[in-house]
């Protein structure tokens, strides 16, 4: 290979940095004002609520059940669904109706020390078949943790946290449950 040779590659290879360089830095500043001509981007009809924030105000949502615990906490049920994997989720708002900010009890995550040692979720869950005579716990994955929300920690005064906790489905002949979970009063649950 020559050096003439070479000395044009390496130059070649610098114009194309170059130039991509410049290329990138013009793309990054796209963030120009819109003309005047042009119409704003349009906004849709009914305005979605901002992340974590309760959308009951707009749109009240039938509560299968609530649960009353300690210090103003309450857990409203709003769905207990089968899905084809042969799983039942529980899906809720857990709400704080006191007067001043509550920690979540430490028993709602259960006793078994493969789920207490992940932090405080609601692993403590269970559901109670009073005809098959059978319980059903949280899921747990192959480490241990519970497949519900977990992380849980104060919850505010008039303050809400949506919440899930999947269980085994019990089976399709089952319609009904007692829904447990520790510090919390029982409640029966309608499956669909």
């Amino acid at each position: 290979m020559s050096v003439r040779y070479a000395w044009n590659r390496r130059g070649a290879v610098a114009v194309v940095a170059v130039t991509s360089v410049t290329l990138f830095m013009a793309g990054c500043g796209a963030e120009a004002k819109p003309q005047a001509d042009k119409p704003a981007a349009s906004t849709s009809a009914s305005p979605k609520p901002e992340s974590g924030t309760a959308s009951t105000a707009e749109q009240p949502v039938e509560e299968m059940a609530v649960l009353k615990g300690r210090k103003g906490l309450e857990l409203a049920i709003h769905s207990a669904e089968r899905d084809a994997g042969g799983f039942l989720t529980v899906k809720g708002q857990l709400r704080n109706t006191g007067d001043s900010g509550t920690a979540i009890p430490a028993q709602v995550s259960g006793d078994e020390t493969e789920v207490v040692k992940h932090g405080t979720s609601l692993g403590g869950a269970t559901l109670v078949d009073s005809v098959g005579k059978k319980r059903y716990y949280v899921l747990r994955d192959t480490d241990g943790r519970p497949l519900t929300t977990s992380g849980l920690g104060v919850v505010s005064t008039d303050d809400a946290v949506e919440v899930f906790m999947q269980f085994p489905a019990p089976p399709t002949s089952t319609t009904e449950v007692s829904f447990q979970l520790p510090t919390f009063e029982p409640a029966t649950l309608k499956l669909s």
